[in-house]
């Protein structure tokens, strides 16, 4: 292998449960004016929604909640309401990075070894913040910021470093980001399945059939399979 890549959020740092928080805490602000399962599918409508206009990270998510909150009360929520939302929102700017057991331990030897790199997608200023709190910036050769993963993306990347797919190995918690794209593309993969996974990145079992990949429980089983 020549290149390395891991996913960021909820591979080597906890993120989902900290936007998860977030939503409920939206739930309980406009609970009185409009039911939560109500309020759950509306606002995930709107995060797909925006996703081609604001793409991923706090700064879609926020303005996604403030969107949904206008339409559920038909403009009645009132200025102090979204001050609150924006308030809440911003939590997802700056939250303490809790970096995964185990992480900073295997990037470490990995760096000896291989060239690593942080290949991830959402906001460039909100990803560049939490790789720069996470601590872990100086394990990695190369840092990769997109606004898709899909096939396409890594082989534009693949093609910038003169890399070849069956020298590169992609690390992360998502299946649909990436697992399947790099083994579409004939690069090799392993998969470490976080506890939340956002509706938006699981896939139907059946897009797993035939495909070839590794599997681990925890990101230490590394040194052991490289």
């Amino acid at each position: 292998m020549k290149l390395i890549a891991f996913d960021a959020d909820d591979t080597l740092w906890v993120n989902e449960p900290n936007y998860v928080d977030v939503k409920e805490k939206l739930c309980e602000l406009l609970s009185h004016h409009i039911d939560q399962e109500t309020l759950a599918l509306r606002f995930y409508d709107a995060q797909i929604r925006n996703l081609n206009i604001f793409g991923y990270g706090a700064k879609s998510f926020i303005l996604s909640m403030i969107e949904t909150a206008i339409e559920l009360t038909n403009g009645a929520i009132t200025g102090t309401e979204i001050q609150q939302i924006i308030d809440i929102g911003r939590r997802l700017i700056d939250f303490p990075i809790e970096v995964f057991d185990g992480v900073p331990e295997v990037l470490e030897m990995l760096s000896k070894r291989f060239d690593l790199m942080v290949l991830t997608k959402g906001d460039l200023f909100d990803q560049e913040s939490k790789i720069a709190r996470s601590g872990l910036g100086h394990y990695f050769k190369h840092v990769e910021i997109v606004s898709e993963k899909n096939e396409q993306a890594y082989l534009r990347i693949l093609q910038r470093y003169a890399i070849q797919p069956a020298d590169f190995l992609m690390i992360g918690n998502s299946l649909k980001s990436d697992i399947l794209p790099v083994v579409h593309i004939g690069g090799r993969a392993i998969h470490i399945p976080y506890s939340i996974t956002w509706a938006h990145e699981q896939v139907a079992d059946d897009q797993l059939t035939g495909k070839s990949f590794i599997t681990l429980e925890h990101m230490r089983e590394l040194l052991d399979l490289l």
